[in-house]
């Protein structure tokens, strides 16, 4: 039985009077692809911003790796947390930052990409791994570490040479085909080292050739690097080829849950999301 590595328990997510996350909790375990789907607006990234400590909950908490690392639950006391150090370490934290969670194993892309457009594809993937460096100011004014550097960089050119990066490292990010971009910003992400790799509505903007690609893509990553992948997702094809469980929400509530056969037959489901969404 394969041990859990996310548990999200009860987590609300409140903006003024709207409710973006409403009581949720989902498990996912080591080696899954889960997807988390619903209609435009039903709190899927919004539940990925509390995941990886971009928001604070209104309530709930998420354990990663059996080590709570983001909590809040107003009437009780506030108690330390669990973030990351670059030993990979758990230490405790009052609150950890989204570096921090990602140093622990947490890495995401998101809906738009978010590439540093101005900077080469190799310097794209170069500055995920420096996130990882232990250096000082001290220490990179003298080059102290420039064995660590010289670690990094050969593991960035091989990671891109493992993407089919390669032959435009030189290029700059933003004249990349767009579905390039997407596997450059999946790989930059791949260079933190993730245990868990959050993705969010990657095959978005993505014709069904790119989306084909993708979904090849998604399981070869999580079979070479030992990933676990939990993924927001509108193409639905991709999701149920790839997927081993399906998480539904709407209008913030979870409403389903089950493999991919189990969530295409539900009724809920299809009245919510799949009878209506022409698009998805």
């Amino acid at each position: 039985m394969s041990a859990n590595i996310l548990h999200v328990e009860n987590m609300t997510m409140q903006f003024g009077g709207v409710i973006a996350v409403n009581n949720l909790s989902i498990d996912v375990d080591d080696g899954e692809i889960v997807a988390l789907i619903g209609p435009n607006g039903a709190g899927k990234t919004t539940t990925f911003n509390c995941i990886t400590g971009v928001y604070e909950p209104t309530n709930g908490c998420v354990s990663f790796c059996g080590n709570t690392i983001v909590s809040n639950h107003p009437q009780g006391k506030m108690k330390k947390l669990y973030a990351g150090e670059d030993n990979g370490k758990f230490t405790k934290v009052l609150k950890p930052t989204p570096d921090q969670i990602t140093k622990l194993g947490i890495a995401r892309t998101f809906q738009n990409i978010r590439l540093f457009k101005s900077m080469t594809v190799y310097e794209n993937v170069l500055i995920a791994k420096h996130m990882r460096a232990r250096q000082n100011v001290f220490s990179a004014t003298f080059r102290l570490n420039y064995k660590e550097e010289k670690r990094a960089r050969d593991e960035c050119l091989a990671l891109l040479e493992e993407q089919a990066l390669l032959p435009m490292k030189d290029d700059l990010a933003s004249s990349l085909p767009y579905g390039l971009q997407r596997r450059l910003e999946i790989s930059r992400a791949l260079a933190t080292s993730p245990k868990l790799l959050l993705l969010d509505e990657p095959a978005a903007g993505m014709n069904p050739q790119e989306t084909q690609e993708l979904a090849q893509f998604i399981v070869q990553i999580k079979d070479k690097y030992h990933l676990t992948v939990l993924l927001i997702e509108h193409h639905m094809d991709l999701v149920m080829r790839i997927s081993d469980r399906i998480y539904v929400q709407d209008f913030g509530k979870l409403i389903a849950h089950g493999s991919p056969e189990e969530v295409q037959n539900n009724k809920r489901v299809i009245e919510a999301y799949l009878g209506v969404a022409e698009d998805a």
